[in-house]
């Protein structure tokens, strides 16, 4: 039975990984979950409560930089709401659309929702560039501390 939960733990952090650049799953908390389960399954005695905590506090720092980031670059851009809320939504449609949709289409909805709110096509094009600026680069910052937590577990694991 131990097997099967540490087999669940993995795939968790596995998934979460994925889901870290995936908008459709939320990936530090699959990761956080995965190495939360590990802890439990020897009893906390190979991967302490504290290190489960600091993982915690990464996941959190993981969920702000998702928000942190795109609003920044929005707001650096003075984009409306409905540049922002059309990043989100070409974001989902991204993931429906292939590694490029996941890419460029944050960008294209930024710029179609500032679009219908400014009727500026100039103004709208450089709203887009700027909030997929900055989903990207909160996704590097996401993928960074993801990649810190995976680190700490394993380190927990052969330490």
């Amino acid at each position: 039975m131990t097997t099967l939960w540490w087999i669940v733990a993995v795939a968790m952090i596995v998934i979460g990984v994925a889901g870290t650049v995936l908008p459709a799953l939320p990936g530090a908390v699959f990761v956080l979950g995965g190495i939360a389960l590990a802890a439990w399954i020897d009893g906390f005695s190979e991967i302490s409560g504290w290190t489960v905590g600091v993982v915690a506090v990464l996941a959190l720092l993981v969920l702000a930089a998702d928000y942190v980031a795109a609003m920044l670059g929005a707001k650096k851009a003075g984009a409306s709401r409905l540049a922002v809320a059309g990043a989100a939504i070409g974001t989902v449609a991204g993931v429906f659309t292939g590694f490029v949709g996941l890419l460029f289409m944050p960008l294209l909805g930024a710029a179609i929702g500032e679009f219908i709110a400014d009727r500026d096509l100039l103004r709208a094009g450089k709203v887009g560039v700027a909030t997929w600026v900055g989903l990207l680069l909160g996704t590097a910052v996401k993928v960074a501390l993801v990649f810190t937590m995976v680190g700490i577990f394993i380190a927990a694991l052969l330490l």
